[in-house]
């Protein structure tokens, strides 16, 4: 029998059940009612009442099992049955017991007044045993298949006491794919204490987290409070990360609205929970009304701001998307990612250098991209100052190649990625990026296309960013090196950052340096401390943090802006504008021919002639 047959089977068995059920207790009701009417005694029932019982036993079973089929009595989920099923069975057994009296009245039949009275109380008890008995009896079937499949069952603590945590302690009771037993809530709300929800006493508010862990023995702790800010909830995770529980939160308020919230919906907590930002919000309509129909050329678009920049925008459907990456790796896990994702999407895939003067512009005249985005560089500090020549080579000449061919081949748009490491830079990558932020007003002032650039900070999770390799470092038992104790960095998602940068693309403008809010600074000391708390250990006891004091080129804090620059706001607050500096256009470029020459010769003083063209740059 296939499992379809299988599920339909066993629906109509359980259907046919309930009917009988219903007919038994629509016959158990009359007979019931006439035996408390009589004072439990079947020799004082009057025999024509009783005759009239068994008489109209077959229409009133009949036209009870239709008048509940009516109020789908028989299609509800009684395992999840709640006030509206029992509104449901109240209003069908008030319309039978009406059908019944009115049958009798019509057909001239009598009954005693107390009858009908009883006859509904009897019908409507019975109708409840029968539906919620199914109910406790899957439930207890559940919770025993529960502990018979989990080895160990975890004490948890909900953090909450709203919908939400009433909903998951319902399913940590109810689900039989959970080791989780709620033992104690907790919550802010002073009224709610000494309550009880669902039988789980509320016990404190969220400051005493780290007592009662202790009190109750608790495991994991449930963070069910999809409602309140990010800044609360980075809050309350911070101090249930020094309890050693497990942490797991619900993603968003959104899943409450869809009923989506369950327990397969919790998931750990994620360091991006710790940081407290609110969700990055931006302007959906004006980046769909700047891509749709666009033919859009992403550089450097295998790697981790790269893809997510191609995740973003096939979403928002180009006419054309073309992919451009010197690793044919990422360039292909992309490629392979598009094609599952957005099968319709007109892709290609290119391998190729920016650095390849001739190879870029082939490309530019052959595709004509109408939009730009320029994400190809080499972004690590430390390997830049070791080898400060290549820096040169792929990131100021790699982008002028790009900006050159966007120019030559009337590109409408292009958007460079930069970096705050280009503002005040102490080292060459940082300084490079700034040379290349040059290139960009250079060529606003000259083109018809419009040049922009973007200037962030650090964004989570990219590659070469401190998290992976924290994560590899406790992985490894430690030590998690953080080169000083003040450092301090300010972080973004990849597809927050991502989404800000396509809507500060998408506003008009022409040699403007937009600079995106990243937040509040964080210190790289407290990020690996949360980091190690997260992977269930203590810092300094199971995971040592060793401290290595700062690499060349590396700054204890990163600028947004140069002295000279102004920032004015743009519509979304997290955006901002930096005024273009002055610069002389033709001494410029004189010095970028000079550097190229030094670069590619593997000149050694290449520091001095970054120095010559960008005077901020104080290499440490």
């Amino acid at each position: 029998m296939s499992n379809e047959k299988k599920i339909n089977y066993q629906l109509f068995f359980r259907q046919l059940s309930l009917l009988v059920a219903d007919g038994l207790v629509a016959l158990a009701s009359s007979a019931m009612a006439l035996w408390l009417r009589y004072n439990f005694s079947v020799e004082e029932i009057n025999p024509i009442f009783l005759e009239n019982v068994w008489k109209y036993a077959i229409p009133n079973i009949v036209s009870v099992i239709v008048i509940f089929w009516l109020f789908r009595l028989y299609r509800s989920i009684w395992l999840y049955a709640g006030l509206y099923e029992m509104q449901q069975i109240v209003f069908a057994v008030c319309t039978a017991t009406l059908v019944h009296f009115l049958e009798l009245i019509l057909t001239g039949a009598g009954m005693p007044r107390t009858y009908w009275f009883f006859y509904l109380m009897f019908l409507g008890m019975f109708t409840v045993l029968t539906r919620f008995s199914y109910r406790l009896l899957r439930r207890v079937q559940a919770n025993v298949r529960g502990f018979k499949n989990s080895d160990e069952i975890s004490r948890t603590m909900v953090v909450g006491a709203g919908s939400a945590a009433d909903i998951l302690i319902h399913e940590m009771k109810s689900s039989s794919h959970l080791n989780m037993h709620p033992v104690c809530i907790v919550d802010d709300d002073p009224r709610l204490r000494g309550k009880m929800l669902r039988g789980i006493r509320i016990v404190g508010n969220t400051n005493d987290i780290p007592e009662v862990v202790k009190k109750f023995a608790v495991e994991d702790i449930v963070i069910a409070m999809p409602s309140v800010s990010k800044k609360r909830i980075a809050e309350i995770t911070n101090l249930c990360n020094t309890t050693g529980c497990t942490i797991r939160t619900l993603p968003g308020v959104y899943q409450l609205v869809n009923q989506e919230v369950s327990v397969s919906k919790l998931r750990p907590v994620e360091i991006e929970d710790l940081l407290g930002r609110e969700p990055v919000k931006v302007d959906i309509d004006r980046i769909n009304g700047f891509l749709a129909g666009q033919t859009v050329l992403v550089t450097g678009g295998g790697g981790s701001i790269g893809s997510e920049l191609c995740r973003q925008i096939a979403a928002a459907r180009p006419a054309k998307l073309i992919i451009l990456d010197i690793y044919e790796n990422n360039a292909y896990d992309i490629q392979q990612e598009l094609i599952m994702s957005h099968p319709e999407l007109d892709l290609t895939v290119l391998i190729a250098s920016v650095r390849d003067v001739s190879r870029i512009e082939s490309i530019f005249e052959e595709y004509r991209p109408s939009i730009v985005f320029h994400a190809a560089a080499h972004k690590h500090v430390p390997l830049m100052e070791g080898s400060p020549n290549e820096a040169i080579k792929n990131n100021v000449f790699g982008t002028l190649a790009v900006a050159s061919a966007a120019d030559k081949f009337g590109t409408k748009r292009f958007v460079m990625i930069s970096t705050d490491k280009a503002v005040n830079p102490t080292n060459v990558m940082g300084a490079s990026k700034r040379i290349c932020e040059m290139i960009i007003q250079a060529y606003s002032r000259k083109s018809e296309t419009q040049f922009v650039a973007v200037r962030f900070g650090n964004v989570l999770g990219s590659n070469g960013s401190v998290i992976p390799l924290f994560k590899k470092q406790i992985n490894a038992g430690g030590p998690v090196r953080v080169t000083h104790p003040d450092i301090i960095r300010y972080f973004m998602t990849i597809p927050e950052a991502v989404s800000l940068v396509l809507e500060a693309g998408a506003y008009a403008g022409n040699g403007e340096i937009y600079v995106l809010d990243m937040g509040e600074p964080v210190r790289i000391a407290d990020l690996a401390e949360n980091l190690i708390r997260l992977s269930g250990y203590i810092p300094n006891e199971d995971i040592m943090i060793e401290y290595t004091g700062l690499r060349p080129g590396e700054k204890l804090y990163e600028e947004r802006l140069m002295d000279e620059e102004g920032l004015e706001k743009t519509e979304n607050d997290l955006i901002s504008v930096a005024k273009p500096i002055e610069m002389d256009d033709e001494l410029f470029f004189k010095k970028l021919d000079k550097i190229y020459g030094d670069a590619y010769s593997e000149g050694e003083d290449i520091r001095d002639c970054i120095a010559d063209i960008v005077p901020t740059y104080r290499p440490e």
